[in-house]
């Protein structure tokens, strides 16, 4: 049975991926009392007596833990944005092509980023198939529930007393600094950084991520890309659907507690638009980091998770 510890358990991720893991019975969870909790030494024993380590940590505390792990044996999965372009770290996100197999012969897996997720599972694809050029010029919105910004954040937006400006949906990172930008444009193959527009929205979770293109600005068509998705999600997660809206709207929150992603490919034939709805904590965090526990461990991937399927 594969011993389990969550390292930064009381975050938002750390606790999702708790609740997933706690009622399984193939494995077992390594667990600290709260008092040793930040112990460096109570620490380093628990991810050293791991078969698999998960990392819920700010990036500069992922990096001090991966340096406490001298057990050759102990397989990581770094949730934070620490290792995600580093080399010797396979991308967490199995359904891009051959990932699935760098993650299953890994020990260290760097888990992607919520919005990244989206952006990367619509335009990997269309670059590897040649609709996209890697130097083309891109832009991303992508809606997020709060959940996303971690305990504070969560606790301003749950204040009894909130504030009027956080009632409307609020643009940041306006610097186009974001965090995730990096594997966005490694990971799909881009020359340069998309224009990144993130929003935060008065809701606890769900996200939604689109891409907008003109038609002549791509190799190929509306129903092209359409047939790319349909080909290339066939295992995993995600999903490739032909109409994500309801009554004309599509709701950033109709994902909201699942761990897997719907994705789609709407407008005209001139302007088109590629969207991604998912869990910020789902297949944007915590679903993905089990999923990646799972293939580690052989068994099915969607074991332990919420998905389109029930399960």
């Amino acid at each position: 049975m594969a011993k389990v510890f969550i390292d930064g358990s009381a975050g938002t991720t750390g606790l999702r991926i708790y609740e997933r893991l706690a009622g399984r019975k193939d494995i077992t969870l390594i667990t600290l009392p709260d008092e040793v909790r930040k112990d460096l030494g109570a620490r380093k024993e628990a991810l050293n007596s791991a078969d698999i380590a998960f990392l819920c940590l700010p990036d500069a505390a992922a990096v001090e833990a991966v340096s406490l792990i001298d057990n050759p044996n102990t397989a990581v999965i770094d949730t934070s944005t620490a290792h995600r372009t580093a080399s010797g770290w396979a991308y967490g996100f199995a359904e891009l092509s051959g990932k699935r197999e760098e993650i299953r012969s890994s020990k260290r897996i760097a888990n992607p980023g919520c919005h990244a997720s989206g952006f990367i599972a619509l335009v990997a694809p269309l670059v590897e198939n040649g609709i996209i050029k890697p130097e083309s010029s891109l832009t991303s919105f992508s809606i997020t529930g709060y959940s996303g910004g971690g305990k504070n954040m969560i606790a301003q937006y749950q204040d009894p007393e909130l504030d009027e400006l956080l009632t409307a949906p609020r643009q940041y990172a306006m610097g186009q600094n974001h965090k995730h930008l990096p594997e966005m444009a490694k990971i799909c193959g881009l020359n340069s950084d998309p224009v990144f527009c993130p929003i935060v929205s008065n809701y606890y979770s769900g996200m939604q991520v689109t891409v907008p293109l003109f038609a002549k600005d791509i190799n190929g068509t509306k129903a092209d890309i359409a047939e790319v998705y349909k080909s290339y999600y066939t295992n995993g997660l995600v999903s490739y659907v032909g109409e994500l809206s309801q009554g004309g709207f599509a709701s950033a929150v109709s994902m909201s507690g699942r761990d897997d992603m719907c994705i789609t490919v709407a407008g005209n034939e001139e302007r088109i638009l590629l969207v991604a709805e998912f869990d910020n904590l789902g297949k944007g965090a915590s679903g993905a980091a089990i999923q990646n526990m799972n293939i580690l461990l052989g068994i099915d991937e969607r074991t332990g998770l919420v998905t389109d399927r029930g399960e």
